[in-house]
């Protein structure tokens, strides 16, 4: 892995080379095994390198190649090396002293642009062409590595990090209120807009083209709506297996003997660490599978049709491999706004869920301490390998398929699976109108989506930014009513957050390299190809996962349809920082940008009115576990960024 940074001059200015030195060392952290930069006069691109990757002892970035037309530089994990090395005619014997930089240089010289879409992997590219005096820039469709850049008078700079393009005199250091605003509110990440004023990021599956004159941008990953047809059932769990397998043995690639995996009670990350068993075990290999559980004596209630201790399930698909070693991560009391910041500096961005990050740090440092250098992880299998396919019960009313509905509805109920007013609400949701769902949501089902219920943005910004027309513009409904196209809906969802700046932060602060074969690219088109009626069938929602992995998974796991809730007893580490938060509100009363962004009052009230019991309720949880951890995640970012009362 890499840490990027350049700058270009248009003016001519002839401090590239210095200045992108300064961009570099300040990026040390995630890249400190060695730093490396070109440059001429006034331009200037440089790497720090984190050596995860066997060819990384061979990177000699930057690159400079087609008769020194092109200079380039990665952040890079390349998933197909083999084909691509393949088509581009380079020996086995060559390619082993190649770190995946220079095939993705012998791949520009040959198709430039168009090579990107011949990519399978995590990566940021820059490409610099004196020939055509133009930089180009691009990240994988997830955008599971970052890059950040400034469009700035007479110069464009760019770095993997924000804290990069703060180390120019030019780019000082500020919150973009508007974009806070957003994240409060769970919009989309959709857009160029960082959560610093002033910079911007390159978008997940996009590809930027500078030049002295401006900058364009456009996608290079936007599959096309396509029907893969086989044989038969059977055909297509092979087939979701075979991409799955494929997939982790890539991000195996530089992970030893041991690999690190979450393992929860549900199908995707008991997926992704049941793979990496099978193919670790042929070579002695082992995966150390981290599970959260509660403290010892917890006996708490959970949430309504949730698992309060994921332990036991999980330990049963670790059972069935000799070569998983279960690790049971517990937290008792630990705090959620222990640590915060540190988890500015290394993140630059407000932690989404301050309440899991407790327990993910528990199992970061766990990896940590057992030398571990890559984890496995299943975040986007909710819309690959176990998606649940509900969507097609819209879809067949709108095309008139009534039969089928009515099949399909009432085996879901049957089955016990859904209950009747869930099935209708998902049925015909879509097509209500939105004050209409808002109200049999309130009256019937018990749920207010209204973001007032859930965020604790201050009431008048809500109304100032007008929230609902940028959540329409960004494909969101407020009223979150389902959506009725499986394709769309998903290809959104992949979209939506964006993952780079955390991964290059667990690289930091524990050495982990995050990997997730749920998103590779591979997968998901492959995914997005099915037929809907695979994925709900016969009363049962994510079939097609239930048939793939059968025989790999206990039945427990196969036949369960509640869901997981790890750290059912976050409510104890939360009070015990009760002092803690007063401090950090009474700290944010006092940042301008904090106050006007956040309900203050709000969360005073909440302190005062602490509950007894309950902590399992609806109401509860929206109004600790998510309106006020987020507010004092994002208001602490805000405090920070702005240099108030820091």
């Amino acid at each position: 892995m890499s840490a990027l940074a350049g700058i270009w001059n248009f003016n001519g200015r002839p401090d590239a080379e210095q200045t992108c030195v300064r961009m570099l060392a300040v990026q040390s952290i995630y890249g400190p095994h060695d730093s490396a930069h070109w440059s001429a006069g006034s331009i200037a691109l440089g790497r720090d390198l984190y050596r995860r990757l066997p060819e990384d002892v061979h990177d000699e970035q930057p690159l400079v190649g087609g008769e020194g037309r092109f200079v380039l530089i990665a952040d890079i994990r390349l998933d197909n090396r083999d084909e691509l090395t393949g088509d581009l005619g380079i020996s086995s014997g060559r390619a082993a002293v190649n770190a995946d930089s220079a095939i993705v240089l012998a791949a520009w010289e040959r198709w430039q642009e168009a090579c990107i879409d011949r990519l399978v992997g995590d990566f940021s590219i820059v490409v610099f062409d004196r020939s055509l005096m133009r930089l180009v820039l691009a990240r994988d469709p997830i955008g599971n590595r970052p890059l950040h850049y400034h469009r700035g008078a007479g110069f464009f700079a760019f770095a993997s990090m924000p804290k990069g393009l703060h180390a120019l005199p030019e780019i000082p250091r500020r919150p973009d209120e508007e974009k806070i605003a957003e994240h409060l509110v769970l919009l989309p990440e959709s857009g160029t807009r960082s959560f610093f004023k002033d910079v911007e990021r390159v978008e997940s599956g996009s590809l930027l083209t500078v030049t002295p004159s401006g900058v364009t941008a456009s996608r290079h990953w936007d599959p096309a709506r396509k029907l893969l047809k086989l044989k038969d059932a059977d055909a297509y769990a092979e087939g979701l297996r075979h991409n799955l397998d494929q997939a982790v043995r890539a991000r195996l690639r530089g992970a030893g003997s041991l690999v690190g995996a979450h393992l929860s009670s549900g199908f995707d990350s008991s997926a992704v660490a049941t793979s990496a068993a099978l193919l670790q075990a042929p070579h002695a290999g082992r995966v150390a599978a981290f599970t959260s559980v509660p403290r010892e004596g917890y006996s708490g209630p959970a949430p309504r049709a949730r698992i309060g201790n994921e332990g036991p399930i999980a330990a049963l698909t670790a059972a069935r491999y000799p070569n998983i070693d279960h690790v049971l991560v517990r937290t008792p009391g630990r705090s959620p706004v222990d640590n915060l910041d540190r988890a500015f500096f290394i993140f630059e961005r407000p932690i989404l869920n301050l309440c899991n990050n407790v327990w993910m740090t528990a199992i970061n440092e766990a990896a940590q301490a057992r030398g571990i250098g890559v984890m496995l992880t299943g975040q986007m299998g909710n819309m690959s390998i176990s998606y649940d396919g509900l969507t097609l019960l819209p879809e067949l009313i709108r095309s008139g398929r009534w039969v089928r509905w009515l099949r399909e509805g009432s085996a879901l109920v049957r089955s016990g699976n859904q209950r009747l007013r869930n099935v209708l609400a998902q049925s015909f949701g879509p097509f209500m109108p939105s004050p209409v769902w808002s109200w049999i949501n309130r009256t019937f089902r018990g749920v207010d989506s209204a973001p007032e219920t859930y965020s604790a943005i201050r009431p008048g910004l809500l109304r100032d930014l007008d929230i609902g027309s940028r959540a329409r513009a960004n494909g969101l409904d407020l009223h979150y009513r389902p959506r009725v196209d499986g394709f769309e809906s998903r290809l959104w969802a992949f979209r939506r957050v964006d993952f780079g700046n955390y991964n290059k932060g667990l690289l930091a602060g524990w050495g982990l390299d995050s990997r997730d074969p749920t998103a590779d690219r591979r997968l998901m088109e492959f995914c997005l190809s099915l037929p809907e009626e695979l994925f709900l069938s016969g009363g049962e929602s994510k079939a097609l996962a239930r048939r793939a992995f059968a025989g790999r998974l206990p039945a427990e796991v196969i036949t369960m349809h509640g869901k997981g809730y790890q750290a059912v007893d976050w409510h104890e580490g939360l009070a015990t920082a009760r002092h803690a938060i007063d401090e950090e509100i009474g700290r944010l009363e006092g940042c301008g940008p904090a106050a006007n962004a956040i309900d203050l009052p709000r969360l005073k009230k909440l302190m005062a009115q602490w509950p007894t019991g309950g902590w399992e309720n609806e109401a509860v949880l929206r109004n600790y576990r998510i309106a006020l951890l987020r507010a004092l995640s994002t208001g602490h970012f805000l405090r920070r960024a702005s240099g108030s009362n820091s």
